[in-house]
């Protein structure tokens, strides 16, 4: 496997640019530093509910998340999260909650990543994806695998340890390869997944299995897909994507095979495109693009030579 050289890092991967936070996770376990960084002045504070938190827009046109001072914030022990401190040394929390708190003025609204996510600055998308991705696995991580019984929240939310057993549980993320195939002829194969609306086109993607590598699971996901056999596979970048708890691993894959046949099961159709025939397709309105805060945009784009029309 090589590495492809991406020239259009000037625009970076949503969830995956610098965010000037550092996790600091050597402060996780130091509940008196915790104490006493909760309690600072400076600290500000957000609440996550079912993926979702408040976002504003600014009159300068800026979006930002809501946070606010740690003691205006909703009360709760259990479900308080650290995410990291900031070059000025500012500390962020995030707070799980079962709803979000309401606004007084009413200018606030909620939204989840996949809005938030292509307005939000880097430093709040990077706060955002870290805590929807840390309430995924708490709420559904309550009891231990091992023994059964009930974990308690450790480490400000990175562990769940259990006191029956002894057993400490951390977030899971599951390596998932997604690949933008082209053929001989330079041209890229686009599927359709059956639960997608008609016209939606985008790369194929797939979990990596146990005991598989990266590459490996490329070249059987194509298959299994598609029918297409693949060869040379470069490594581009990766996103984070807490849809609930994936890591994903883009790719470009060179094809050795150009017969098409789909599996029908996760994908319905799928087509290979020129740069001509896409851009006519998206003229037309009978391709959709993919959404813009997924890789799977990038990766046609690295291909097609300019940025996708939007959604």
């Amino acid at each position: 496997m090589t590495t492809w050289t991406d020239h259009s890092t000037d625009r970076p991967l949503t969830f995956s640019a610098p965010s000037g936070i550092d996790r600091s996770a050597h402060h996780r376990l130091d509940e008196a530093w915790l104490a006493a960084a909760w309690s600072h002045p400076t600290t500000r504070v957000f609440v996550v509910s079912g993926g979702q938190a408040l976002i504003d827009d600014t009159p300068d046109g800026r979006t930002e998340l809501i946070m606010t001072p740690s003691f205006e914030a909703p009360m709760t022990e259990a479900h308080r999260y650290y995410l990291g401190t900031d070059e000025e040394g500012i500390s962020y929390f995030a707070l799980q909650k079962d709803s979000l708190p309401g606004r007084m003025d009413q200018s606030a609204r909620p939204a989840g990543l996949r809005e938030a996510g292509l307005l939000l600055a880097p430093r709040d998308a990077g706060l955002l994806v870290h805590a929807v991705a840390l309430e995924n696995w708490q709420r559904l991580h309550r009891f231990c695998s091992r023994c059964g019984e009930r974990t308690v929240i450790a480490a400000a939310g990175h562990i769940r340890r259990c006191q029956a057993c002894g057993a400490e549980h951390y977030p899971r993320t599951d390596p998932a390869v997604i690949m933008l195939v082209t053929d001989e002829q330079d041209r890229a194969l686009l599927g359709r997944q059956v639960h997608w609306p008609e016209g939606r086109f985008s790369t194929l993607a797939g979990f990596v299995e146990p005991g598989e590598s990266v590459e490996q699971s490329v070249a059987r996901e194509v298959f299994e897909e598609a029918g297409v056999v693949v060869g040379d596979v470069e490594y581009v970048a990766s996103q984070p994507w807490p849809f609930p708890s994936s890591l994903m691993l883009g790719f470009m894959a060179r094809a050795t095979s150009a017969e098409v046949h789909v599996d029908g099961e996760e994908i319905e159709e799928a087509r290979w495109f020129s740069r001509e025939d896409l851009r006519a397709a998206f003229e037309s309105g009978e391709v959709l693009p993919p959404y813009g805060i997924s890789i799977a945009a990038r990766l046609i784009e690295l291909w097609y030579g300019k940025p996708l029309p939007k959604p």
